[in-house]
């Protein structure tokens, strides 16, 4: 018997019937042909979150970020009138990488009043116009005002930054649509400490993405995380979420759990109890406003049990908030058809006593062991799909975020296709 209520269709896959119930084909994750049309169907025409605005506090403050899916760096900068643009990290001049320290492939962040580059000095200013070229008069009729930077397009939704190399995008909002429109108004602001993770993990960037979309997997991978008692309940009873949505091309699901504090402290172990954090976040709610009255887009079914929303922001963002008050981020950045680069951020209210931010720190470090398990699970898969043993998998009604997934890259691949024809 559910512990939660399904739809009227019986199943939350059968909702939506688009999707069908059969075994999903997963050679999207193993072919090279297939991950090149993704390069160029969805990373160079979707919206890309690359950070938020914080990382960019004041003018001349800027990060670049390395999206070799994509065959292109970006640098993003905040200008005098204090905008965020987006540019092609590239001097005009011959093509050297304008923005990097040591080592060219690796991504950098500062303040400064104007970019130079390191190969002829050329200086561009930070709405990117070039301002000087050394030796101008070597050249034949220059004009500077057509050598600006190659500018990206760049929005900013709650205050993260996306850019999207298509020119002709529909706007950012109009991209997020209805499921972000439902998170606006949380203190995404406020929650300004941070913790963050980075990784090259040897697997297809959507197998990633399927291991965090659904937690059928949650009580067998990870059972060793709870204390036994604890673990022997999860195993028996499994896991059901308590809603799911999908908002094509987008999906979310909300789950139960992340009791602040849990009802039973026996349940969790003792280094818990001492700093009342643990996987689900500090038990304290932090002190800050927009926690007491949530957006309509979190808690969709309202109900009591409500521990945390996972929105899967199409195509490589997930954005999780946790009942306690905070949230987490994770990016997958595909490097090759079986390698991406798995970034994850952790974000808090800024801790006011040094019992908060060990129980910040419990919470972040607790994260990082969930992780390390399902990277090292995902390695060991990517080399069996390899093998082509087998190539057709039954989902579940708990993986329909996975099942989403793969149907809309497979769209994206085709529509592409189709129009190219």
């Amino acid at each position: 018997m559910p512990h939660f209520a399904k739809p009227a269709a019986g199943s939350w896959t059968e909702q939506y019937p688009e999707l069908g119930t059969g075994p999903v084909n997963y050679e999207d994750s193993i072919d090279p042909a297939y991950y090149e049309a993704e390069r160029e169907a969805i990373f160079k025409r979707t919206w890309l979150n690359v950070g938020r605005v914080e990382l960019l506090p004041k003018t001349g403050s800027y990060f670049t970020k390395e999206l070799a899916v994509a065959d292109t760096s970006l640098i993003l900068v905040r200008g005098k009138d204090q905008q965020i643009r987006a540019f092609h990290n590239v001097c005009r001049h011959r093509g050297n990488k304008l923005v990097w320290n040591d080592y060219p492939a690796e991504e950098v962040k500062g303040t400064c009043r104007q970019f130079t580059c390191k190969y002829h000095a050329w200086r561009y200013d930070l709405a990117g116009d070039l301002t000087f070229i050394q030796q101008e008069e070597e050249f034949f009729g220059l004009d500077k005002g057509e050598y600006g930077l190659k500018s990206v397009r760049c929005e900013i939704w709650e205050g993260f930054v996306f850019v999207n190399l298509d020119p002709d995008a529909q706007p950012l909002a109009e991209y997020l649509g209805e499921m972000a429109k439902g998170l606006e108004g949380y203190p995404f602001h406020e929650m300004t400490e941070v913790f963050t993770y980075k990784a090259e993990v040897g697997s297809n960037w959507k197998l990633f993405i399927d291991a965090f979309a659904e937690f059928y997997h949650a009580p067998v991978l990870h059972l060793k995380q709870a204390v036994k008692g604890e673990a022997d309940k999860l195993f028996t009873v499994g896991f059901e979420a308590l809603h799911y949505e999908l908002h094509s091309p987008h999906s979310m699901i909300s789950s139960w759990g992340g009791m602040s504090p849990p009802k039973d402290l026996n349940m969790v172990k003792p280094v818990e109890r001492v700093l009342r954090s643990g996987l689900f976040g500090p038990w304290d709610r932090p002190d800050i406003a927009g926690l007491d009255t949530l957006p309509a887009g979190l808690n969709p079914a309202r109900h009591r049990a409500w521990g945390s929303d996972s929105f899967e922001f199409f195509p490589n963002m997930t954005l999780l908030v946790w009942a306690p008050g905070w949230y987490l981020t994770y990016h997958y950045w595909p490097t090759a058809v079986d390698k991406h680069v798995f970034e994850a951020n952790l974000y808090f209210a800024p801790a006011r006593t040094a019992r908060e931010r060990l129980a910040q720190e419990l919470a972040a470090v607790t994260f990082k062991e969930y992780a390390l398990q399902d990277g090292n699970t995902l390695e060991a898969t990517q080399t069996m799909l390899q093998s082509r043993a087998v190539m057709d998998f039954p989902l579940n009604d708990q993986e329909i975020l996975l099942r989403h997934l793969h149907k809309v890259v497979g769209d994206y691949v085709k529509e592409h296709a189709d129009a190219a024809d």
